[in-house]
């Protein structure tokens, strides 16, 4: 197949492309083009005019702002992977994104493509939702600032008005020491996950989860929270009987059917992937290390 007739745009600074996308008729933005180019090959979309981020700088990098960690939205995806800033304050970002496709599609794709294309199924739109991210949005003479969980209207369908790019994504990390999982399931290394689970996790040193979130992805047509999970294991010691049921309401989030995925067998997936990934976080949370040491110690002396 071959992409339909377009007018191709190469801007080079913010300013110009906020012009091109707030003039020109039936435009289109390229980020990273891992999904836009298949889209466009296959002729599902078709664009009047396509305007290519890749060469506006500004819209790249990774810095610390505040108490946030902030990325441009034409981040490439191996600069997250490989970033020791990522790896030391957003380690659940970090895991997940080595479940991105496989290295040429990270090389290229970006962390604003991903949450502008908004695939439920895809690894960075379920970390933003369970980190809380906000989006800095921008038009010409506009700025505004959205949690992702307003961003993600529907499938596929992020808030974005005519005329508007978006140029951060912002983080607040979580204190040092809290636990953290990210696992998926998918038919082959590299697909898009059937359903991906997201967990941070943060013990009190009583050894109580104080704070919880829990994220399913691939299941619901947007990454969503499990609140009754996350009360579930608020205020306990995360055991094996609090962390079986979170893991089950997992398994009861409504969930999408297609005909090579029933609904039953997402909601099943959630529940299992849930039930391992709760036990990961916990055994990297710094109190829970701290008390089995203390126990351990106190077993051996």
């Amino acid at each position: 197949m071959k992409a339909p007739p377009f007018r191709y745009h190469a801007p080079r600074t913010l300013d110009e492309a906020l012009s091109l996308a707030a003039t020109l008729p039936g435009p289109r933005l390229l980020a990273g083009g891992q999904s836009l180019m298949p889209m466009l090959n296959f002729r599902l979309v078709g664009p009047e005019n396509l305007i290519d981020l890749n060469r506006v700088a500004a819209l790249s990098g990774i810095r610390e702002e505040g108490e946030d960690v902030v990325f441009g939205a034409m981040t490439r995806q191996r600069e997250i992977e490989y970033s020791p800033l990522v790896k030391a304050r957003l380690p659940l970002l970090a895991e997940a994104i080595q479940w991105v496709g496989h290295r040429q599609t990270r090389n290229r794709g970006t962390i604003g493509g991903s949450l502008c294309h908004l695939d439920p199924s895809a690894e960075q739109p379920t970390v933003a939702m369970a980190m809380d991210a906000s989006l800095v949005i921008v038009s010409p003479g506009r700025r505004r600032e959205l949690a992702m969980r307003t961003f993600a209207v529907d499938l596929m369908t992020p808030a974005l008005e005519d005329g508007e790019i978006l140029t951060e994504v912002r983080f607040r990390p979580w204190p040092p020491g809290h636990g953290w999982a990210f696992l998926e399931f998918a038919r082959r290394h590299g697909d898009y996950a059937i359903v991906a689970v997201a967990v941070l996790l943060e013990l009190d040193a009583s050894g109580r989860a104080s704070r919880v979130s829990i994220t399913l992805g691939g299941v619901a047509s947007t990454p969503v929270r499990v609140p009754d999970a996350e009360t579930r294991l608020l205020g306990s010691r995360v055991g094996a009987d609090d962390i079986s049921a979170a893991a089950a309401c997992c398994g009861r989030v409504e969930a999408l059917g297609d005909p090579q995925v029933p609904a039953w067998y997402r909601q099943r997936l959630a529940s299992t992937l849930a039930a391992r990934a709760i036990p990961i976080a916990l055994s990297r949370n710094a109190a829970h290390a701290a008390a089995g040491s203390t126990s351990d110690s106190g077993l051996t002396s």
